[in-house]
């Protein structure tokens, strides 16, 4: 199983970017996929997580309304759109696979079995 995150970089606060998780080695369409960040001296976080199908996505309350999680299992991928940046947004953010039964979507890290490299994103103020 390779997760292969990309789309990270530096954008200033307030403005947007989408980050990408391209899966492989796996059927995606049975995984629930999620998005964790590592901020600089702090323990990793959910950020925000999709059950197989799309139709659940629960989100950190400190990501709520600002980001949006989705997938394309025809594309193998799932995306992250991060609109109104914040310099606390700041971190490695990691994408997470995990195999599930129907429309459970793990919220734990502790949960998910397959991990990718993590893509760097700088929110400046």
């Amino acid at each position: 199983v390779q997760l292969q995150a990309s789309g990270g970089g530096l954008v200033q606060s307030g403005g947007s970017l989408r980050i990408s998780c391209a899966a492989s080695g796996l059927t995606f369409s049975r995984y629930a996929m999620a998005w964790f960040r590592q901020a600089p001296g702090k323990e990793r976080e959910f950020v925000a997580a999709v059950s197989r199908s799309g139709g659940s996505t629960p989100y950190a309350d400190s990501v709520k309304g600002r980001f949006t999680i989705s997938r394309d299992n025809a594309k193998n991928t799932v995306y992250l759109q991060m609109n109104s940046l914040k310099p606390e947004d700041t971190a490695v953010y990691y994408c997470a696979a995990k195999s599930v039964i129907l429309t459970h979507t793990p919220t734990r890290m502790d949960e998910y079995t397959e991990w990718g490299q993590g893509t760097l994103v700088t929110v400046s103020s």
